[in-house]
Parts: structure tokens; C-alpha cells; sequence
């Protein structure tokens, strides 16, 4: 990644806010304006139904996490995709993927270098 790539990636859409409170769908279709990248939600193996809001798929999952704590995530581009995905599930208890042209993002580049196709 050049040192250029490295600044836009801090500046450039510089966070994505993430609330409990938003369908899925439009969570995912504001991350694909947002960043260039794809956000999949999963409840277990299949994805999950974009009408739901992140809360409603927490309360779905085995796994419990209090949402009325949490005001949001931020997300950059400069953020690792490991990291990034590591959040949806420490947060909101949900299991998600990024994905560029329907390919899975190695957890260890950035957002913004997955949003350049650079793996």
C-alpha cells in the first residue's frame, strides 16, 4: 500500500457509524457507498434477512451482548478487516463478512485496501 493510499484511507470517508438501531440492509448498502466493499450479515451459517434491524438478528443469536449499552461503532478505511468484522461480533453479537466482487477480504489488509481490489 503507498503512502498516499495510507492518507486517504484515514481521511477519506473517515468513519462509518454503525447503530443497533438499522436494518441490515441499508447498514449494508451505506458500507458499499461508504467504503466500495461489501457487508454481509450471517444468523449461523446462512446470511441473514435484511429487514432486520442489528438488534433484532442480536436477539436472534445464542450469543448475548446488551445493545442498550452500545451507542454505535465507527469504522475507517484504515481499519483491518479482521478488526473491522471482530467489532460487528464484540458489539452486536453478529457474525459479518466483507466481500469485494463476491470474494471473501483476508482479514489482514485494510478496508481501504480491499476497497482497491489489493489482495
Amino acid at each position: 500500500m503507498g503512502f498516499f493510499d495510507k492518507i486517504k484511507d484515514n481521511f477519506t470517508k473517515a468513519e462509518f457509524n454503525v447503530a443497533p438501531q438499522k436494518k441490515l440492509k441499508t447498514l449494508s448498502a451505506d458500507f458499499q457507498a461508504a467504503f466500495g466493499v461489501e457487508l454481509v450479515f450471517y444468523k449461523g451459517q446462512k446470511i441473514a434477512d435484511g429487514d432486520l434491524t442489528l438488534k433484532q438478528l442480536n436477539d436472534k443469536t445464542a450469543k448475548t451482548v446488551d445493545t442498550r449499552a452500545v451507542e454505535g461503532i465507527k469504522i475507517k478505511g484504515s481499519m483491518k478487516v479482521g478488526d473491522a468484522e471482530k467489532l460487528f461480533d464484540t458489539h452486536f453479537g453478529v457474525t459479518v463478512q466483507i466481500k469485494k466482487d463476491g470474494k471473501l477480504v483476508p482479514n489482514e489488509i485494510t478496508i481501504g485496501q480491499a476497497a482497491r481490489g489489493e489482495f
